[in-house]
């Protein structure tokens, strides 16, 4: 399993449109050819894309069809998940025969990678709801993972506080649920998210050795919570995640100059 996370893009209909001051296509195109540059670098390239919410600022349907026109340049599979700024079913209308959509789970290399759903019409903060709790229970006592293969959790609100108080206060609502769920699992071997707009690192309640990762946004940062590891807290940024065959997760944070400026793609650090 190596998948390449990129996060909140905030995607506009217009293709020369600004968010927050900022050229969100010409950014997401740029931190991809970033990105995978760099994993050329290092002799690696990804089975998978996972982009993990907040794709379409204006939840439109010209902002989906901008992130198809990004998608289908590429030869590897992408995974999203809708974020509290995208309306999911335009989503799924205009890139579901492009993407595999959350709720999924579905088999990536030598494991699995889970994607759910935290969009709560109507809210800044996320909801997995019990209809979704119930199906990802469903779906794991029916599939290996249930068995002890690694699996790997994608979703855009973190179930946890991060330490930020206007973060946690639009976090997932039902973040514990999901980890009582998730808990017990020993294949288990990480959880990713976005909507913080930083690196955040921690470790899931009572198994220290699953961490819980957040993801820098390709858009722009927030105020960081912790020190970022390449020392670049306000660039553009994302994460490599590799699963081998020896079952260990190796994630590395990955950064970048802004469009417009140099390239520094050489400095990376990589963490178990």
């Amino acid at each position: 399993m190596r998948i390449l996370q990129l996060s909140d893009p905030h995607l506009l209909a217009d293709p020369a449109g600004r968010c927050r001051g900022r050229p969100a296509l010409d950014l997401l195109r740029h931190g991809l050819q970033e990105a995978l540059g760099q994993l050329r670098a290092l002799g690696e390239a990804p089975d998978l894309l996972l982009i993990s919410g907040d794709l379409c600022d204006d939840e439109s349907w010209g902002g989906y069809l901008r992130l198809g026109d990004v998608l289908q340049t590429l030869p590897l599979p992408v995974a999203l998940l809708a974020g509290n700024h995208d309306q999911p079913a335009l989503l799924r209308a205009a890139l579901g025969r492009r993407a595999v959509i959350a709720p999924a789970l579905v088999r990536c290399g030598q494991g699995w990678l889970l994607l759910l759903d935290s969009h709560r019409s109507g809210d800044t903060a996320g909801e997995l709801g019990p209809l979704q709790l119930d199906w990802l229970q469903r779906q794991l006592a029916a599939e290996a993972p249930a068995g002890g293969q690694p699996l790997l959790v994608a979703v855009h609100h973190p179930p946890v506080p991060i330490g930020d108080a206007a973060m946690d206060a639009i976090r997932l609502r039902d973040g514990a649920a999901l980890l009582d769920g998730l808990r017990p699992l020993s294949g288990l071997r990480g959880l990713v998210f976005g909507h913080v707009h930083q690196h955040w690192q921690g470790e899931l309640p009572g198994r220290p050795e699953v961490p819980l990762l957040g993801c820098p946004s390709t858009l722009r940062s927030f105020p960081p919570v912790q020190r970022c590891p390449l020392e670049r807290p306000h660039d553009p940024g994302g994460r490599w995640l590799e699963i081998g065959e020896d079952g260990v997760l190796r994630q590395r944070l990955l950064r970048w100059a802004p469009v417009d400026g140099p390239s520094l793609g050489g400095c990376n650090a990589s963490s178990p």
